[in-house]
């Protein structure tokens, strides 16, 4: 069994990113601006922000970090986007969510101008994802794609299992690894929590993404000997023994799963670092006006 590290992994696409930075400067091109969006004072979506922030920093980015009361009304959101749409310096925008109940979330995403959508959630580049054209593809299934690359795992004719069906990661995963791509050319069954023979598909799979958001719905008896497992879910459970009285765990049941994987992703430290590592790479790419091409 080996440990899928994301932190590695992300530290080496970030140290990458850093040096194609440096060129930039040294060429006095534009530094990438990444701007953030953040409504209420949710602690989940502060640590995610915070780190991106920091993320930016880290390699070169300029970023930009928008707060808002989260009594803020839909219009005034809607016109701070615009401006950032206006804003030449500004290449990639993002706004963490979950937003507040009052404000519609398709309607914040579509007003997004689609060529600084680094989250790759506007239909027009969900849209060109499924065609196969190049854009900005949603920053965690990229990520665990960034993932499989780097550790140069086969994924030819393998049947993958993937266990949730949001927009954010499980149907966009299904769709990139179906592509004719390396990683990638996997049979992909779409499961979620309405599937009647989920235990029976699992147990079929070469490869299972759990983004199911239940902590430890994957149990030891759902998976094949040597499967590879990507676990994407960040769930906070109750534990009295910490500080914070809660710790985080997967959607897989890790202690008893990892024996029987050939690979598998930790949380925290798998997927979560893969995801912030994507987005600044689609930063870059709308900094310098290109787009990855999956295909």
């Amino acid at each position: 069994m080996q440990i899928l590290d994301g932190k590695l992994v992300s530290q080496a696409t970030k140290d990458l990113l850093a040096q194609k930075v440096t060129e930039l400067k040294a060429l006095g091109k534009k530094t990438p601006h990444l701007a953030a969006i953040l409504v209420g004072n949710s602690g989940a979506s502060e640590t995610y922000v915070a780190s991106k922030v920091k993320s930016c920093a880290e390699i070169g980015y300029n970023s930009t970090l928008l707060r808002f009361d989260e009594q803020i009304s839909e219009k005034h959101l809607l016109d701070n986007i615009q401006l950032l749409n206006e804003n030449p310096d500004i290449d990639g925008i993002l706004v963490q969510l979950p937003l507040p109940k009052h404000i519609n979330e398709e309607l914040v995403i579509n007003t997004i101008d689609p060529t600084k959508d680094v989250d790759g959630f506007h239909p027009m580049n969900v849209g060109k994802m499924v065609s196969g054209l190049p854009t900005y593809v949603p920053a965690t299934p990229y990520g665990i794609m960034l993932m499989l690359e780097h550790y140069n795992i086969d994924t030819k004719g393998k049947h993958a299992v993937v266990i949730g069906r949001s927009h954010i990661v499980g149907t966009p995963m299904s769709i990139l690894l179906s592509r004719n791509t390396k990683p990638g050319n996997c049979t992909v069954t779409l499961c979620h929590s309405q599937t009647k023979n989920l235990k029976e598909l699992c147990l079929q799979a070469d490869i299972i993404v759990a983004a199911i958001g239940r902590p430890d719905y994957v149990t030891a008896d759902m998976v094949k000997e040597g499967a590879i497992i990507i676990d994407v879910g960040i769930n906070r459970v109750a534990d009295a023994s910490k500080k914070s009285g809660f710790r985080l765990v997967g959607d897989v049941k890790f202690d008893e799963v990892a024996p029987k994987c050939s690979f598998i992703t930790p949380v925290p430290g798998g997927v979560g670092p893969m995801t912030i590592a994507a987005l600044l790479k689609n930063t870059y790419h709308a900094s310098i006006g290109e787009k990855e091409h999956l295909n």
